[in-house]
């Protein structure tokens, strides 16, 4: 592969039509002061969301009390809360299907993966692709601790790690609301979010975070907010730093959130991690150290970090070293194709790609925990994924059956297309069946 298809197949989502990404890391980098793509729909106000949610949760109640009225609730309810999931999950899919910004695209769907929300259940079905959109998406270009505090408090994250449930054991309606402290929010924030695993905190730390996180809380009448009564009252020290005391209040979660954001041990977790996810699952440990010292110096200013990403020779080496995620495939395969909003085929092909998703491992936005998905290929390349790629491939190629499989070549690979594989699409018997086979091809499925 040359720069140019580098560009668009390690750091983006491939080629498309119109997107000719640059080859150097300035033209990459431009994407992130761009604005969303113009077809990208509006996405629902917070407050819609939990009202339907909170909608959905009275009819339910209303038939378990028998209340004559509740089977039109239901049904109501019910179709209000499946026609915006599905605008919010279509809207996961249409983003990085329509912006000429891969890179942006690539980075807004790794930081969802590293503040992992998994979207199970009625709450976080609609919860968990507002998070994508309202908490990462409009912070991956400012500072790390913006990013952090903006994806810690919103109210998918604390439902997902249920701290909505956990209350200071010595605050003001501790006993009264029968609950106590819950360690998840803290714990990930300490292990997953910022120092890793392995980091500068013990048990301990763990323990006076999470009093330092109760009162922040959310439900779905007033959505997320810091409650002072729920508040755990006192100061508390996390890595041999005191935060808080009486009133317990919001600055504290933020200076906490902050000084975490600029840790050293941070700067090593997250560098590694961007340099797995993008280049190699072993990558090369000078270029590791050149993004961690970017951020270090920076002070977590993520424009820094990702210009000492692209600035190292093993960002731009030739071959492919990582497999394809399943929805990397199915995205770099739409835009091959050059499926857009607004088409009948389009609908069709966003109400199956949940099903396709979950065919080739990678259900939408339901990774396995909160560590989000894994990275290596050998995660991926199985006997069931490739199963699932076959079948996805499958019934892409046929509903584009008209295409000519010789020119797909170029709109899917460009030059990283080997002769080999131009033969054998050229070859194929049926148009359908050259289509997926350049799908299906080791090509298209490594990066």
């Amino acid at each position: 592969m040359d720069r140019r298809q580098i560009a668009a197949i390690r750091w983006g989502y491939g080629f498309g039509p119109g997107m000719a990404p640059g080859d150097d890391p300035g033209s990459l980098l431009a994407g992130l002061s761009a604005p969303p793509p113009a077809a990208l729909p509006p996405l629902p106000p917070l407050e819609e969301i939990l009202s339907r949610a909170r909608a959905r949760r009275m009819a339910n109640r209303a038939a378990r009390e028998g209340d004559p009225r509740a089977e039109e609730m239901v049904a109501q309810t019910a179709a209000d809360v499946r026609a915006l999931r599905r605008e919010l999950t279509e809207r996961r899919l249409i983003a990085p299907l329509v912006s000429p910004h891969g890179f942006v695209e690539r980075l807004v769907s790794f930081w969802a993966d590293h503040f992992t929300v998994g979207a199970r259940g009625l709450v976080l079905s609609l919860l968990a692709p507002h998070h994508v959109d309202a908490a990462i998406r409009p912070n991956i270009a400012g500072r790390f601790a913006e990013l952090l505090t903006a994806a810690e408090t919103h109210p998918a994250m604390l439902v997902y790690l249920d701290q909505d449930a956990s209350v200071g054991p010595d605050s003001p309606l501790a006993r009264r609301r029968g609950r106590g402290l819950n360690e998840n929010l803290a714990r990930e924030i300490l292990e997953l979010h910022t120092l890793g695993v392995g980091g500068a905190y013990r048990q301990q730390d763990v323990r006076e975070l999470a009093e330092l996180l109760t009162g922040l809380t959310t439900d779905l009448r007033a959505g997320p907010r810091f409650e002072p009564r729920l508040a755990q009252p006192g100061a508390e020290t996390v890595l041999g730093r005191r935060y808080g005391g009486d009133p317990a209040s919001m600055r504290d979660v933020i200076a906490v959130l902050s000084d975490l954001a600029v840790h050293p041990d941070t700067a090593r977790h997250i560098a590694r991690k961007l340099c797995v996810h993008f280049v190699s699952d072993r990558p090369d440990p000078d270029h590791v150290a050149r993004v961690e010292a970017a951020w270090n110096a920076s002070g977590g200013d993520l424009p820094a970090v990702y210009a000492a990403l692209l600035d190292h020779p093993a960002a731009w080496a030739p071959g492919a070293g990582k497999a394809r995620q399943p929805f990397d495939w199915l995205i770099a395969a739409l835009r091959a194709f050059a499926v857009a909003p607004g088409r009948a085929e389009t609908a069709r092909i966003l109400r199956r790609a949940p099903v396709w998703l979950a065919r080739m491992g990678q259900p939408l936005m339901r990774p396995p925990g909160p560590d989000g998905w894994p990275e290596e290929a050998e995660a991926w390349i199985t006997p069931q994924g490739l199963a699932g790629r076959i079948a996805a491939a499958q019934a892409l190629a046929r509903l584009q059956r008209d295409r000519d499989p010789r020119e797909f070549v170029d709109h899917a690979l460009g030059g990283a297309a080997s002769a080999a594989l131009r033969r054998a699409a050229a070859a194929a018997e049926q148009r359908w069946e050259g289509l997926a086979l350049v799908l299906l091809s080791p090509e298209f499925n490594r990066r």
